[in-house]
């Protein structure tokens, strides 16, 4: 996540958009990878799911799924939106769109990759008998309401239609001004029709159309490692510079900084909490610190007992008038992160720190003791506040630091509850039985003030894990993304904001840089508007 300015959002006149260039906390890279060549060494951890871009909501899987697919659209380093796959995007609405494809595109496989491949993954995304976690992203479009309302046999959306090979052309329920500029996430991606057969042995090894593909059966070596190789077939934007890239999953950052000071490791895309202080020192001009598209919260379920109604309501403020957000941001992130005024980031257009509601923000205990006094009058406090947290990431002392806050302050037990690892506290968030507050912080999936608040707020949204809904909010985010005239939209969405601070779905806490880093044994390493390196750029010897 990497900053952004002026970003150029789709006009509702005609648009073709410019084509353009294991788990110990001691593993790392072995002696055989660390020797072969010209193979980048990067940072990650493991998948919460099999490899599915309409499935893949999380950025382990993430930046593997972004490695070895291309959509119609990618993203540059500044954000901005440029054809991949696509020779242009069309419309004279905003509504109704034909998209045309770059012809003799192939899987690495070989096989076509046309515009049913687009048309068949789309509608598989979106169909509720399939599941996707990403489902929501194709709410734009007509005909999705059939296709994914609970107990739908309806795997065909009506807004989709296939004109030739190369040519589709997409109907929405209204006029979506930014809707090109989504076309860049994952969720969008193309499938190859192999994939259907047996989706979730696909998953496992999948077949792709980016620039890598796995380096063979078994590549995935979960829970330790996934290597991948160019796909020569791809010929596109994000050519591969390097010789391969492999992902090591690593049980915490400590043991990935390590490795990246011995050169056992080429990049790395968080720097752990204990180095903050240090790393710039380290690593000298290897060092990265600059603005991303990043934000940490932590959601309360809508559920959670003492947390529902006029008495949740009172509660979810009282913590976060609790917590000393610029204590923490310089105590333990060496000012590496910025208090929240919002619930999106700084780096986008439209953002603004006056949003009605956000003195909710302000570490004020007296306030805090008055509002949970209120909320007790109610229905007295019982148990623990918990916040659940994956400790294979950098979290246990920002979870640690917040608990202090909200057990000095309000007179309560407040502490961490920790997962070994993401996939498994992700388990839990999805399957609602988490039973407790947890982490939440959101990476950019495009650049836009709708895709921090849609997924994340609106009912039934994608990452909506706390499951929050508010008919008012709902509607102001409809019509936000309804609105041709951007300014006019991210007026609306500073309107829904107002009442995302009335009812705190979530806690906002902080704004994220990229602390990030590399090697000595790599260059050109640039990292992008969402903090991911652009991995096809690094060249290694």
């Amino acid at each position: 996540m990497r900053g952004v300015r002026g970003l150029a959002i789709v006009a509702a006149a005609s648009l073709a958009l410019a084509g353009c260039s294991g788990n110990s906390d001691d593993q790392g890279a072995d002696d055989e990878s660390t020797s072969s060549g010209g193979v980048v060494l990067a940072n990650g951890t493991e998948p919460q799911n099999p490899l599915l871009p309409a499935n893949t909501n999380e950025v382990g899987g993430g930046r593997i799924v972004d490695s070895i697919y291309a959509g119609l659209v990618y993203y540059e380093a500044d954000g901005t939106a440029s054809n991949d796959l696509a020779e242009s995007i069309e419309t004279t609405d905003s509504q109704n769109y034909t998209i045309t494809i770059k012809p003799g595109q192939t899987f690495s496989d070989g096989t076509p990759v046309t515009a049913q491949s687009f048309v068949d993954a789309w509608n598989f995304g979106a169909a509720a008998v399939n599941a996707q976690l990403s489902s929501s992203f194709f709410e734009p479009i007509a005909g999705y309401d059939e296709v994914s309302a609970e107990g739908s046999t309806l795997t065909e959306m009506s807004g989709l239609a296939v004109v030739d090979e190369t040519t589709f052309t997409v109907a929405l329920k209204q006029p979506e001004s930014d809707f090109p500029l989504r076309l860049g996430y994952s969720a969008f991606y193309p499938l190859p029709e192999s994939a259907y057969a047996d989706i979730e042995a696909f998953g496992e090894n999948p077949v792709g159309n980016g620039p890598y593909e796995l380096a063979g059966e078994g590549a995935w070596q979960h829970d330790t490692r996934i290597d991948l190789v160019p796909n020569d077939s791809y010929t596109g934007p994000r050519k591969a510079q390097n010789d391969g890239l492999s992902f090591v999953f690593y049980a915490d950052d400590d043991a990935a900084y390590t490795d990246l000071q011995a050169g056992a490791l080429d990049v790395i895309d968080q720097i752990p909490d204990s180095a903050l202080a240090t790393y710039e020192a380290d690593l000298g001009d290897r060092a990265v610190n600059e603005p991303a598209a990043i934000i940490q919260t932590f959601t309360i379920p809508m559920d959670l007992p003492h947390f529902t109604g006029e008495e949740g309501r009172l509660r979810r403020a009282a913590i976060s008038h609790a917590i000393d957000r610029e204590t923490i941001t310089e105590a333990i992130f060496q000012g590496t992160r910025t208090p929240a005024t919002d619930f999106t980031s700084p780096v986008l257009e439209g953002y603004s720190e006056d949003v009605p509601g956000n003195e909710v923000q302000a570490y004020d205990p007296d306030r805090a003791k008055q509002l949970w006094a209120e909320a007790d009058a109610i229905a007295p406090w019982s148990g623990t506040f918990q916040i659940a947290y994956n400790s294979d990431g950098p979290h246990q002392g920002w979870v640690d630091a917040v608990s202090n806050n909200i057990r000095q302050t309000l007179g309560i037990e407040a502490e961490g509850k920790p997962y070994p690892t993401f996939g498994q506290l992700r388990a839990e968030i999805t399957g609602g039985t988490v039973a407790a507050a947890f982490r939440s912080g959101w990476q950019g999936d495009y650049p836009s003030l709708q895709n921090f608040l849609g997924p994340n707020y609106q009912t039934g949204g994608s990452s909506n894990d706390g499951d929050y809904s508010n008919p008012a909010f709902d509607a102001l985010i409809t019509q936000a993304a309804g609105t041709a005239d951007r300014e006019q939209a991210n007026a609306l969405l500073l309107q829904a904001q107002t009442i995302l601070f009335q009812d705190l779905p979530n806690i906002s806490l902080w704004y994220q840089n990229v602390s990030a880093g590399s090697a000595e044994t790599v260059s050109n390493v640039q990292y992008g508007w969402n903090s991911q390196p652009l991995y096809y750029a690094i060249t290694k010897e």
